[in-house]
């Protein structure tokens, strides 16, 4: 049995939102800061917040503005809500263990620099990430991307928003589009290379490369597996990835090897807006299994942007049939770990 702890009521749950969105948009300016400082040609104390190390591999790096970051908003959390728990990539980076850590308590999951690589690149898809969730269920995502000026939000039953003023998806007029009808054609595929590039025979890596031509390939190639999506997109933020999912920009988003600081707030923005997230390993029967709902710190994740409804299927309908279609033509990736 699944212990669960006492529901945060509605007007909690507003306040702690309007927290949230703040603690986003100050911690965002404070990534925004930091760029207009190396772009002004800031001294050799500033050179510091660009100076990186690496973590796994040469491309899972961390730099001095991350851990700033997350101190700052560990700090403001921990002064506002005590009792809350708190998750955030460079501290759990810093210990020893990789287990699913994340119960059922009121527990904020933090990114603050998704995009690291982009960021020392000045490439301006990067962003800080912030999620509050509890019972499991992520309840209130806030996506911050100052470089782009976009900030997503979302909180259970409010709605999901970009720059508060923007219903997701940004299509509603006069319906949320249907997913096409013989999608993955036609559609927009977001996926990342990852940070695993060990040079393995069906390792993650080729695994991934074999899933990328699949999709991409004309109708009937690659053994009938070919897909022949409008484009494949890769923003080297998996919660950009999310973010621009939920706006309906990407269609269909697959990863593996994804942290739940990568995902959580991500995951908020895209169900509340409508979308669905499931696993990114197909089961041994793509065309009947059940479509599950996503396990948060699983590190593997299929997800599909909202859709309306077309002539023939509910925009439900549409988003299942393209889970199993994208279910076809990928490998299963191997992310294990203890607890999730």
């Amino acid at each position: 049995m699944t212990h669960t702890s006492s529901p945060v009521s509605s007007a909690e749950l507003d306040e702690i939102y309007a927290f949230a969105i703040d603690l986003g948009k100050r911690a965002g300016k404070l990534l925004l800061d930091t760029v207009e400082k190396r772009i002004d040609g800031g001294s050799a104390g500033d050179s510091a917040l660009l100076a990186s190390e690496e973590k796994d591999s040469s491309v899972d790096i961390v730099t001095q503005t991350d851990e700033d970051v997350e101190a700052f908003i560990r700090t403001e959390i921990q002064s506002k809500y005590p009792s809350h728990k708190f998750l955030g990539e460079e501290t759990y980076a810093k210990g020893s263990s990789r287990d699913y850590i994340i119960d059922s308590h009121p527990t904020w999951c933090v990114d603050p620099l998704d995009g690291t690589v982009n960021y020392t690149h000045l490439f301006p898809m990067f962003c800080v990430s912030i999620a509050f969730i509890h019972n499991h269920v992520p309840q209130i995502g806030i996506i911050h991307a100052p470089l782009q000026n976009q900030l997503f939000t979302s909180c259970t039953g409010r709605g999901a928003w970009l720059n508060q003023t923007h219903r997701l998806p940004l299509l509603q007029k006069p319906s949320i589009p249907p997913l096409p009808a013989n999608a993955p054609s036609g559609c927009i595929f977001a996926c990342e290379w990852g940070k695993d590039r060990r040079d393995t025979a069906d390792g993650n890596m080729y695994r991934k490369v074999e899933s990328f031509l699949n999709m991409a390939a004309e109708v009937g190639g690659r053994e009938g597996r070919g897909g022949m999506v409008h484009g494949v997109r890769s923003l080297g933020s998996a919660t950009l990835d999310l973010a621009y999912t939920a706006m309906g920009a990407f269609d269909i988003w697959w990863e593996g090897g994804c942290w739940e600081w990568d995902v959580a707030a991500g995951i908020a923005i895209l169900q509340e807006a409508g979308g669905l997230v499931t696993t990114a390993n197909p089961p041994e029967d793509p065309d009947t299994a059940p479509i599950e709902d996503v396990r948060l710190g699983s590190r593997l994740y299929l997800a599909i942007r909202p859709a309306g409804p077309s002539e023939t299927e509910t925009g439900r309908e549409g988003q299942i049939r393209t889970v199993r279609e994208v279910w076809r033509r990928v490998r299963n990736l191997d992310y294990s770990r203890p607890g999730s």
